[in-house]
């Protein structure tokens, strides 16, 4: 075996052992899903077993759950919508207009996204107390802004840097608005890299509990803090809560696949530079 067989064999082991990792956690998730309690509970697991469906009817009939479906759904959306329009403006103009405190503008949008979000709960629910929107869609809505708006402005002015700014020049000699410029040129060369951001900032706002947990409570629940309800005094539904995080798996899977190609050319956009 020569030394070039030996890397490819090791390389290939590596991302297999890789993939095992990454792919262990969503496997017992979807076999717990389907096995009856008493299985789901005993030890050593047991991998042979007859799978029932029992878990998602029960965990469909006796919660809301299309209810936190459809909460999580407007949530993310809207947060995804509005994130990526702001994301592109800000990220345009701190790439292409050079101003006085740009690079200090810069720095602090990172550092909000560097900021522990748990140092924010108190202020915020103050905040949304205030403003009467607790246990509304709009407060997450609102809060999730505030997190997923700095990474969508560092990603998006990262992809504008790499269009030629000479392509720019061109469109506004022929007569071209700035505004035209950014939309009709600049939007569609990074238009990989704004899927890419979306898909992101969609998962991060469907995944998040904590802010979900604080600011809601019975209206505007989501699905992650909506799997919590199967856990009770006299004990934790393991079929019903696995049958709901594979039902909240569902849908960010199929957004993924579908929009896989996009996020993989946003993701290595400029990188062959």
């Amino acid at each position: 075996m020569n030394i070039r067989t030996l890397k490819t064999a090791i390389f290939i082991i590596i991302t297999v052992l890789i993939f095992i990792v990454i792919l262990f956690p969503p496997f017992i998730l979807f076999f717990t899903s389907i096995k009856t309690e008493s299985e789901a509970l005993s030890f050593p697991p047991v991998w042979i077993f007859i799978p029932t469906l029992e878990n998602y009817r029960e965990a469909i009939q006796k919660t809301p759950i299309e209810n936190y479906l459809l909460n999580s759904l407007i949530i993310a959306s809207s947060n995804t919508g509005i994130v990526l329009f702001l994301g592109s403006l800000a990220g345009y103009a701190l790439a292409r207009f050079k101003f006085k405190g740009a690079e200090n503008i810069s720095f602090w949008i990172l550092s909000i996204r560097m900021m522990p979000p748990v140092a924010a709960i108190i202020p915020l629910y103050i905040i949304m107390k205030n403003l009467r929107l607790l246990d509304n869609p709009l407060s997450l809505i609102i809060t999730y802004l505030t997190f997923n708006l700095p990474f969508a402005v560092w990603m998006m002015k990262g992809f504008f840097q790499e269009v030629p700014k000479e392509i720019e020049e061109s469109a506004l000699v022929d007569g071209c608005s700035t505004f035209g410029t950014f939309w009709k040129i600049a939007m569609p060369l990074v238009a990989p890299g704004l899927v890419a951001t979306g898909i992101l900032t969609f998962i991060f706002s469907w995944n998040e509990f904590l802010f979900a947990l604080i600011l809601t409570g019975s209206k505007a629940v989501t699905l992650p803090v909506g799997i919590t309800s199967y856990i009770k005094e006299t004990g934790i539904g393991w079929g019903y809560m696995t049958a709901g995080g594979v039902l909240a798996l569902i849908p960010v899977m199929v957004f993924t696949i579908l929009a896989q190609k996009h996020l993989v050319k946003g993701l290595t956009m400029g990188a062959l530079k």
